[in-house]
């Protein structure tokens, strides 16, 4: 395997064990009951447990620090079967204060037999905790009465008021009482002789005040023993009649040697007797892995964080690191490779997979122009498989067509269809057909399964940018701005990245592509239209189809498109009443076209008192359609979201000039004032060009002529030539890239 391949394959190792841990703790999150209060329960469990006040026993623990393997593991089983009444932590019990961490704790607390109390630590503290510990378990400074025996627990983060504490603790300590007193404070009070790799300071009490004071109070009212954890030691210190004990062996990270190693602290009370012992863990390790346990506890130290955190952040060091070495010293050419010989494929016939969303008999322009690529394909004689949705009225004698069922239908005619890309058996089909090239004219859907397929089996894939998707947010069920403005560029660019190359009509289109970040090669490729048909027509159907429409004696405008928002016709029909209101020369206004916006666009119509000037004539079959654009003496067109405009092309074949918004892919046809205007979004601008040809007619023969010479240079037989040799120079770059990375 060569090394761009080994720091792929680590990078997307790195990749998926950070998706694995950042699931593992959503999962926490989401998974683990919810849990308040918990101090209120246990002290209730407690006090029911325990059948004589005056005689019991608990274990204390510290530095818990989320440990499954030692303290889950190994010392719940072991005081579970102890006979001890309960568990006091003396802090850290967590490894930081995260809601995956507390949700954790309470799942490893729920393997104990009997209730359980937390000391308020320096862990509990870190990363917003306090207000989790509050929520879950309660105040952060507490105290309750066992018989004549008093716990206090202190807050020694900081996040308390240490005098506040002082003159509470005054209180709690003045009360009349015979039995032992027990504090809980996570910070070591008296300092301790160990060999640990670093000491610092703020292991021990910060506050040298709060330390004092408290010194003051434990020697004043003869505190029993003193609990504290935050070091991973063990360390029993008397002065005067106080045990000052610390313990931080229940989980975390220790030395395994003489103060450092794994343990807990029992405690029998007996009146006012108490004895504490030490009940020490062995763990019997190995010296290697004792070894590599003391560099985790230096690599611990340094990072400060839980195992969890530790390997996310190395993980994504390494990522970055892959990344970093990739984009440094990986060579990268960024002109086309001109050794290239693409010959082999240019002078063979090839097998396509083409996949679409929407193919015959729905009609639209992207269906059109499949149908048109494939035709000119087949004459080429390549082999052209179409992978679509099934409709109700498709050909039942189509050939080399895949149908695929679809999983619902959507709009007003059903006509919207959405494939089931889930079926098996369209993967195996498009196997067994064996297709040199895979060629996608949707990023989303039907084109994700053809990407998927190509990427399986291991051939390229093109992808041709048929529609601005930015303009379709309103079939999203998505906010319009999120999807226009983010998540519609953002699709194209990831899709179009993971293809061999990418087929642009017009130049815009590219530089639009370029900008928002499309790295893969790109092939500008206006689309073909079948110019001979629009040739010649028969004079006796063209005047019947006059007479039908109502149109001698008028100019006729004609605008082909689908009845939808995306194409703004209503953009169309403001310039008709102003065109109407200005009382232009006998005009009508022809749309060929239909969709779900037919009902609204038809009332509107009605209610504006257009209909002597409007008509809305619905669908046409295609093989129809140079006759109804023959009808038309200037075509007119508003739509936006076009990267081409193919149906312009089309009008410019049937010999009619075109006045239309300006637009990416409208920009790169119309040829000011050659073959037509293109105008800003303007009713005035456009009205004042419309008016010019209607009534300027040797201008607008001049263009017409001119149109239809422009027209002639965009035949279906010269855009399938074109194809079949991006197809070609595709394969030629896959097969020497598969060279490569095979050396």
């Amino acid at each position: 395997m060569t090394r761009p391949s080994l720091l792929k394959w680590l990078f997307y190792l790195n990749l998926l064990i950070i998706a694995f841990l950042v699931g593992y703790k959503l999962y926490l999150n989401v998974s683990s009951p919810e849990f308040t209060s918990v101090h209120v329960e246990q002290l209730n469990q407690l006090q029911r447990r325990i059948e004589d006040p005056e005689r019991y026993q608990f274990a204390v623990v510290g530095n818990i620090n989320n440990s499954v393997g030692v303290f889950e593991k190994r010392i719940i089983p072991e005081l579970n079967q102890s006979g001890v009444d309960f568990l006091v932590s003396a802090g850290n019990a967590l490894s930081s204060g995260g809601e995956d961490k507390y949700r954790a704790l309470y799942g490893s607390l729920s393997h104990l037999d009997m209730p359980f109390l937390l000391t308020f630590g320096e862990k509990e503290y870190e990363d917003f905790g306090s207000f989790r510990f509050y929520e879950h378990f309660g105040p952060y400074f507490y105290n309750f009465s066992l018989g004549q025996s008093q716990f206090v627990f202190l807050d020694s983060t900081g996040k308390t008021p240490w005098r506040w504490q002082i003159e509470w603790l005054k209180g709690v300590l003045s009360e009349t009482r015979t039995g032992p007193v027990f504090l809980f404070i996570n910070h070591p009070l008296k300092h301790i002789d160990h060999d640990l790799l670093f000491e610092r300071k703020d292991h021990y009490l910060p506050d040298s005040p709060f330390r004092d004071a408290l010194l003051k109070l434990i020697d004043r009212h003869n505190v029993t023993a003193v609990f504290s954890a935050n070091l991973p030691v063990f360390s029993r210190q008397l002065e005067e009649d106080t045990l000052f004990i610390t313990t931080g062996g229940a989980g975390g990270l220790v030395l395994n040697d003489d103060t450092s190693f794994y343990h807990y602290v029992k405690v029998t009370v007996n009146g006012d007797q108490v004895q504490t012992e030490l009940e020490p863990l062995e763990v019997g390790q190995h010296p290697v892995k004792r070894t590599l346990e003391s560099l985790w506890s230096f690599i611990y130290s340094l990072f400060y964080v839980g195992y969890i955190n530790f390997i996310l952040l190395v993980c994504l060091f390494m990522a970055l690191g892959i990344k970093l070495y990739q984009k440094v010293f990986v060579g990268r050419d960024y002109y086309p490779n001109f050794d290239l010989d693409p010959t082999p494929w240019e002078n063979q016939p090839l097998k396509v997979a083409m996949f679409t969303n929407n193919y015959l008999p729905f009609i639209g322009g992207v269906p059109l122009s499949i149908e048109r690529l494939r035709r000119g394909l087949q004459a080429l004689k390549d082999n052209v498989l179409i992978v679509a949705p099934r409709y109700k009225d498709q050909d039942p004698e189509e050939q080399q067509v895949l149908r695929v069922p679809s999983l619902f239908a959507m709009g007003k005619r059903r006509e919207f269809r959405l494939a089931n890309v889930f079926l098996p058996r369209t993967h195996r089909q498009v196997k067994n057909y064996g297709p040199d090239i895979i060629h996608l004219h949707h990023p989303i859907w039907m084109g994700s399964l053809g990407l998927w397929i190509a990427h399986r089996l291991r051939v390229p894939a093109v992808y041709t940018y048929h529609t601005r998707l930015e303009h379709y947010a309103h079939f999203v069920p998505l906010p319009g701005a999120l999807f226009r403005n983010l998540i519609s560029h953002a699709l194209i660019k990831h899709f179009a990245n993971r293809c061999s190359g990418v087929i642009v009509p017009t130049n815009s289109a590219e530089d639009y592509l370029r900008m928002i970040g499309v790295k893969t090669s790109i092939f500008v490729q206006p689309t073909g239209i079948d110019y001979e048909r629009f040739q010649d027509l028969d004079p006796a159907r063209l005047e019947e189809r006059r007479e039908h429409f109502g149109l001698n004696g008028k100019r006729v405008l004609v605008s082909v498109s689908r009845l939808s928002t995306e194409k703004n016709i209503d953009f169309l029909l403001d310039a008709m009443a102003q065109l109407k209101a200005r009382e232009a020369s006998p005009f009508r206004l022809l749309i060929i076209g239909d969709g779900h916006e037919r009902h609204r666009l038809q009332q509107r119509i009605e209610n504006e008192e257009l209909s002597d000037c409007v008509t809305l004539a619905g669908a046409v079959p295609p093989e129809e359609m140079p006759l109804y654009y023959r009808l038309g003496d200037l075509f007119v067109f508003a739509s936006k979201s076009e990267t081409q405009g193919m149906v312009i092309l089309e009008a410019m074949a049937a010999e009619m000039p075109v006045v239309a918004v300006r637009s990416s892919g409208i920009d790169d046809v119309i040829v000011e004032g050659e073959n037509g205007y293109k105008t800003p979004e303007n009713l005035d601008v456009w009205c004042r060009q419309v008016l010019k040809l209607l009534e300027d007619e040797n201008h607008r023969k001049a263009l017409a002529k001119q149109a239809h010479q422009f027209a002639r240079h965009h035949s279906t037989e010269a855009f399938a030539q074109n194809v079949h040799r991006i197809y070609s120079w595709l394969l030629a770059a896959h097969y020497q890239e598969d060279d490569s990375e095979h050396w």
